[in-house]
């Protein structure tokens, strides 16, 4: 879920301009939450929360542009987009290596891409991944992309689509990297993507590539717990 700051002093322009944005994103079907602040003071208090920052540049008090640089000297690096009536700040954005400037009124347009942009780059930044080492060369594998991790002995398979790659680790390391992030051990020779889980019984774990992989009977309870909690997480309805 995209979390999103719109920081106005017109509390009506701030309203309004957050209900656009709550609708686009309905609209193109991203998950978000927007929150609204009224002054540069108040957004900073609570910055860290946030993955986008729509920022009014003509503010009471602390405006835009010296919020913006604020944000910058706290480490803020997400993506901070202005709102103006004026184009007089467009340069002095760049200073604050702002994502994007827009002009009041906002053009709907305009404003859809802009977040269509933002939340493709989230997408892509939140794609986890694994660094693994085999013959002193290092490959990067993206987690999405793997079924499973297949063990043998020190021997470790990744199984993706359309290849497999092995290289030697301890299962313990491997796991260890792995936790949180939606794999589940089911039996001691695999780890299962459980996002590429379409169906199971007592026996075996059928992933959507059409693969059926061991499920150990002593961990069938543990299995079934974590499928539920992962469909939970990710906007199943069970």
């Amino acid at each position: 879920m995209l979390s999103i700051a719109v920081c106005d002093d017109e509390l009506l322009e701030c309203l309004r301009i957050s209900a656009k944005i709550q609708s686009l994103m309905e609209e193109m079907k991203i998950p978000c939450c927007v929150e609204q602040f009224y002054s540069g003071r108040e957004l900073l208090a609570s910055l860290e929360r946030f993955d986008l920052i729509f920022l009014d540049i003509l503010m009471k008090g602390m405006d835009g542009m010296e919020t913006a640089r604020r944000c910058r000297e706290l480490d803020f690096h997400k993506p901070l987009i202005f709102l103006s009536s004026s184009r007089s700040y467009v340069f002095d954005a760049y200073d604050v290596e702002a994502f994007h400037y827009l002009v009041k009124p906002v053009e709907e347009e305009k404003l859809r891409d802009v977040l269509r942009r933002v939340a493709d780059r989230e997408r892509q930044a939140c794609q986890d991944y694994i660094v693994v080492s085999r013959e002193r060369q290092r490959r990067k594998f993206f987690l999405d992309s793997v079924w499973y991790f297949e063990i043998r002995g020190r021997q470790i398979d990744v199984h993706q689509e359309k290849e497999s790659y092995t290289y030697y680790e301890q299962i313990g390391v491997l796991e260890n990297q792995l936790k949180g992030k939606g794999f589940f051990r089911c039996h001691k020779s695999y780890l299962i993507n459980l996002k590429h889980v379409e169906g199971y019984n007592r026996q075996e774990a059928i992933l959507d590539n059409g693969e059926r992989i061991i499920i150990a009977r002593r961990r069938y309870e543990a299995f079934c717990q974590a499928v539920l909690a992962y469909m939970r997480e990710n906007g199943g309805i069970v």
